[in-house]
């Protein structure tokens, strides 16, 4: 993976990602990257009221009508944040996160209540976007679900002003889908996703890792407008710990939808990365350089897994 630290005019002219080209073993085409998410890790010490969020939010709409990015506000800004709960599962010694798979279940609550379908998550995320594409990420014995394969962007490890990339090849679903008496039995999980053959574990099930509930604390900022059909929702979240209230990790993220990477003009290229590497100047004692908000839970025990990210 080489870092973007080139002048965002130039960058803007060369892929988010080389293609690949192939197909998986029934025949269909690899899939393409659809989505770009771009996200700016944040410090959890500011976040201790919803004014904080407010107040990013209103750094987020200065930067973007400073560059000529489109901004319209969400209506849900000034109402109370949203909560949902996360859980991630791994084997014992992390083999899923050691082969650069995340398992992520999760649940959103509407007045104090769990409403909906328990959403689940299973991706693939590493710096090749090859390797990424290649691995197909369709589950079996599941009759509902939804691929979505990202471009994801990051700030660089040490420094702002640039911008590195992951690839995440996700499929998910609702837990009602998943037929498996066991669901946490590492067979099953081999059964129902082919791209877990051949995973090297000395666990037979999986469970919550670090025994960590994740509390989400979400708020909707607003949309942004790149130019030429390319709009991107924006939000900023708190990942705290339940039962502890323990802070982990702030977040803001923007995500864009189109429907191939050709698709996407230079122009709007240009305008994504001008905005995404001001954004990190105009907030940069905010950031948390480093780190993905996956990264923080599998350290709740002080431990430092390997890692892809």
């Amino acid at each position: 993976m080489s870092d973007k630290t080139a002048a965002p005019a130039r960058a803007a002219r060369k892929p988010w990602a080389a293609a690949a080209p192939g197909t998986y073993a029934d025949g269909a085409p690899l899939d393409g990257l659809t989505y770009l998410e771009a996200k700016l890790i944040l410090k959890p010490d500011r976040f201790t009221s919803v004014k904080a969020f407010r107040d990013f939010g209103r750094i987020v709409r200065k930067t973007a009508e400073k560059l000529g990015v489109g901004f319209s506000a969400d209506e849900r800004f000034d109402r109370s944040p949203q909560i949902r709960e996360i859980v991630f599962f791994d084997t014992p010694d992390f083999a899923l996160y050691g082969s650069a798979f995340i398992l992520r279940r999760r649940i959103a609550y509407e007045d104090g209540f769990a409403v909906g379908d328990p959403e689940i998550v299973f991706k693939f995320r590493h710096p090749e976007h090859p390797r990424a594409a290649a691995l197909d990420m369709r589950p079996k014995f599941v009759d509902r679900f939804r691929i979505k394969f990202k471009a994801e962007a990051l700030p660089l490890k040490d420094r702002v002003g640039g911008y590195r990339l992951l690839f995440s090849h996700n499929c998910q679903f609702g837990l009602s889908q998943a037929k498996a008496a066991d669901r946490t039995a590492v067979a099953n999980l081999a059964k129902a996703f082919p791209a877990l053959d051949g995973l090297r574990t000395q666990g037979d099930h999986v469970a919550l890792v670090n025994n960590g509930i994740v509390e989400e604390v979400l708020l909707p900022i607003g949309l942004l407008d790149f130019g030429k059909g390319l709009q991107a929702k924006c939000d900023i979240s708190l990942w705290r710990t339940r039962g502890e209230h323990r802070s982990l990790v702030g977040e803001f993220a923007f995500q864009a939808k189109f429907d191939s990477e050709e698709a996407v003009a230079g122009k709007q290229r240009e305008r994504v990365e001008r905005f995404y590497i001001a954004l990190q100047h105009a907030v940069e004692d905010w950031l948390a350089l480093g780190v993905t908000k996956t990264a923080m839970v599998y350290r709740l025990n002080g431990l430092e897994p390997q890692t892809h990210e």
